[in-house]
C-alpha cells in the first residue's frame, strides 16, 4: 500500500502495448498536434494583425485559440513523448500541474463561451447599444474574467485533489492526469470533499449552459423576424460557428463525465478522453473559418505573407 506523501510518479493509460502502435500513435498525436497549432495560431495572427478583426468578437476568438493552444499543449506532447520513449511514467508534480492546466484552461474556456454568447446576444438583440456595452475596456474585463474563474476553479480543486491521502496504488487509467481516475485511488472519505467540489462546478457549468440557450433563444427569435435575406445570413454566420463549438465542448464534455458506469470501460475512457481534451481545440479553427469571411480572408493574407513573401 503506498500513499500520496510517499508516491513520486504516476502511471499513465497506454494507448498500445506494441512497438509498432505506439509509433503509429505518435504520428497521429503528432498530425493532430501540428493541426492544432497551425489553425490556432493562424487565428492569432490574423485577428492580431488584421484591424478589420479588432472588433469584440474576434478579440474572445484570439483569447478562445489561446485557450486551446494550452489545452492541447497539456496533454498532447506528454502523451506522446510516453508512446516514443515506450514509457507509462508522469511526475508527481507534473501530473499535479496536468490537473491544474487542463482544469484552469477547460473551465476557463467555457467561462469565455458564456461571454462569447453574450457578445453575440448584444450585437444582433440590442444592436444599438453593442458600442457601449462592449466597448474595449468592457472586453477585457470579461476575457480577464473568464481567465481568473478558469485559474481559481483550478487552484481549488487541484489543491484538494492532491491533499488525498492516495493508497490504491499509482495507476491513472486515462492518457493523462485527471480528477477522477486519481480519486479513484483515494483510501479515504476525504474524496467526498472533492466530489462536492465538482457537484458545485456542475451547478455553475450548468447555470452557464442555461444562460448560453436563453441567449440564443432570443438570438434566433429576433433573426428570424429580420425583414433581410442578406441580414439574417449575416446573423448566421456569426452565430452557428459559436454555437457548433458550444455544442462540440459541451456533448464531449457531459459524456465524458456524465455516461452511465455500466458502459464505461478504459478503451471508451481513452476513447472519450480524447473527443473533449483533443477533438475540439483542433477543430474549432476550421469551424470558425467556414462560414466566416472576413476571417478567410485575414487567414489567406497571413498564409500568403509566410509562405510567399520575400
Amino acid at each position: 500500500m503506498s500513499n500520496s506523501s510517499s508516491l513520486n510518479e504516476f502511471l499513465l493509460l497506454a494507448f498500445a502495448d506494441t512497438r509498432e502502435l505506439q509509433l503509429l500513435h505518435f504520428s497521429l498525436f503528432l498530425g493532430i498536434y501540428l493541426a492544432a497549432l497551425l489553425g490556432n495560431g493562424l487565428i492569432i495572427t490574423a485577428v492580431a494583425c488584421d484591424h478589420r478583426l479588432h472588433t469584440p468578437m474576434y478579440f474572445f476568438l484570439l483569447n478562445l485559440s489561446l485557450l486551446d493552444l494550452g489545452t492541447v499543449s497539456t496533454t498532447v506532447p506528454k502523451s506522446m513523448a510516453n508512446s516514443l520513449w515506450d514509457t507509462r511514467a508522469i511526475s508527481y508534480s507534473g501530473c499535479a500541474a496536468q490537473v491544474f492546466l487542463v482544469v484552469f484552461l477547460l473551465g476557463g474556456e467555457y467561462s469565455l463561451l458564456t461571454v462569447m454568447a453574450y457578445d453575440r446576444y448584444i450585437a444582433i438583440c440590442k444592436p444599438l447599444h453593442y458600442e457601449t456595452l462592449m466597448g474595449n475596456r468592457a472586453c477585457v474585463r470579461m476575457a480577464a474574467a473568464a481567465w481568473v474563474s478558469g485559474f481559481l476553479h483550478a487552484l481549488i480543486h487541484t489543491a484538494n485533489t492532491f491533499s488525498i491521502p492516495l493508497c490504491q496504488g499509482n495507476v491513472v487509467d486515462q492518457f493523462f492526469c485527471e480528477i477522477p481516475q486519481i480519486l479513484k485511488l483515494s483510501c479515504s472519505d476525504a474524496y467526498f470533499t472533492e466530489v462536492g467540489l465538482i457537484v458545485v462546478s456542475g451547478c455553475l457549468v450548468s447555470g452557464c449552459f442555461i444562460f448560453i440557450v436563453l441567449s440564443y433563444v432570443q438570438i434566433f427569435t429576433v433573426v428570424l423576424r429580420m425583414p433581410s435575406e442578406q441580414g439574417r445570413h449575416k446573423a448566421f454566420s456569426t452565430c452557428l460557428p459559436h454555437l457548433a463549438v458550444v455544442s462540440l465542448f459541451l456533448s464531449t464534455d457531459t459524456f465524458a463525465y456524465l455516461k452511465p458506469p455500466s458502459i464505461s470501460s478504459p478503451a471508451l475512457d481513452l476513447v472519450v478522453s480524447v473527443l473533449y481534451s483533443v477533438v475540439p481545440p483542433t477543430l474549432n479553427p476550421l469551424i470558425y473559418s467556414m462560414r466566416n469571411k472576413e476571417l478567410k480572408d485575414a487567414l489567406r493574407k497571413v498564409i500568403s505573407w509566410t509562405f510567399f513573401s520575400t
